[in-house]
C-alpha cells in the first residue's frame, strides 16, 4: 500500500498543473498538445478510479447473456460474433440493457461531461 497522494491524485494535479500553469503561457500547437495530455491524464485517472467493478458486472452480464464462461476480452468477442451471424439479436433478453449498461460505464470514463450521458445517468 502506498502513502499519499494516491496515483489518482497524483494525475489530477498534473492535469490541473498543465491547465492552470502551463497553457495561459502557450499558444497554438503547444497550448493544443498540453491540453490533449490533461485530458489524457483525466481520462487514466478516471480509468483507475472506475477499475475493477465495472468489468466484473460487465462479466456477470455477459456470462449471463452467452451462457458461457471466459474472460471479459473472450465473452466481448464471442457476443460481437453472436450478433454478426444473427445468434443474438436485440430481442435476445438482456441484450439491450448489457449494451446499454456497457456503453454508459465507458461513457463514464470517456467523456463523463458529455450532455446525454448526463441526461441519462440521471434519468435511471
Amino acid at each position: 500500500m502506498q502513502d499519499a497522494p494516491t496515483p489518482e491524485e497524483i494525475l489530477e494535479t498534473v492535469a490541473k498543473l498543465m491547465r492552470e500553469t502551463l497553457m495561459p503561457e502557450l499558444s497554438g500547437r503547444s497550448a493544443y498538445l498540453v491540453r490533449v495530455a490533461a485530458n489524457a491524464l483525466d481520462l487514466a485517472r478516471r480509468q483507475i478510479q472506475r477499475e475493477g467493478a465495472p468489468d466484473a458486472e460487465e462479466l456477470g452480464r455477459l456470462r449471463t447473456l452467452l451462457r458461457s464462461d471466459g474472460s471479459l476480452p473472450e465473452l466481448t468477442r464471442e457476443l460481437c460474433e453472436a450478433i454478426e451471424g444473427h445468434r443474438i439479436t436485440p430481442a435476445t433478453p438482456g441484450l439491450v440493457e448489457h449494451l446499454w449498461a456497457t456503453t454508459l460505464e465507458k461513457m463514464a470514463v470517456d467523456q463523463p461531461n458529455y450532455a446525454a450521458y448526463k441526461r441519462a445517468i440521471h434519468k435511471d
